[in-house]
């Protein structure tokens, strides 16, 4: 399955990004607020610039405690993300992900932010993927 299948299946949602100079804590509420993982940092909102995870405040917060809450997103955030584009395969980018230990990827097209995949998202598309082949295969072996 390509990424932008499973961009697709996602629905049109949008990407939400914050600017570098937003505050930590109000990028915290946002995660909060959204229930997801992980926010792309642009200055523009166009491009992928970073990335903050919940996973960045909490070894943050472990470190130096809640005084990171006052500290810029940009002070935290993974610079210069990995991404994919809307051709790469599901397998490609999950074994990126993998081997990165990160679970947000950005999807850019010439440069441009057009989405982004989790790492649950992938595997929700490769466990589809799977099941239907297993449901070919079933009916090849039945004669259907």
């Amino acid at each position: 399955m390509l990424v932008q299948q499973i961009l697709k299946s996602k629905g049109d949602g949008g990407v939400i990004t914050v600017k570098p100079s937003m505050l930590v804590s109000e990028a915290a509420s946002i995660l909060a607020e959204k229930r997801i993982g992980g926010l792309v940092v642009s200055k523009n909102g166009d491009t992928a610039d970073g990335i903050l995870s919940e996973r960045d405040i909490v070894r943050s917060l472990a470190m130096r405690g809640a005084t990171c809450l006052t500290d810029k997103v940009e002070d935290l955030m993974t610079r210069n993300p990995v991404c994919c584009s809307r051709q790469d395969t599901s397998d490609a980018v999950l074994t990126r992900m993998t081997d990165g230990r990160f679970r947000h990827m950005p999807v850019v097209a010439d440069g441009q932010l057009v989405g982004i995949v989790t790492i649950g998202d992938v595997v929700k598309s490769r466990l589809q993927e799977l099941a239907m082949e297993k449901d070919a295969l079933q009916g090849m072996i039945m004669g259907h």
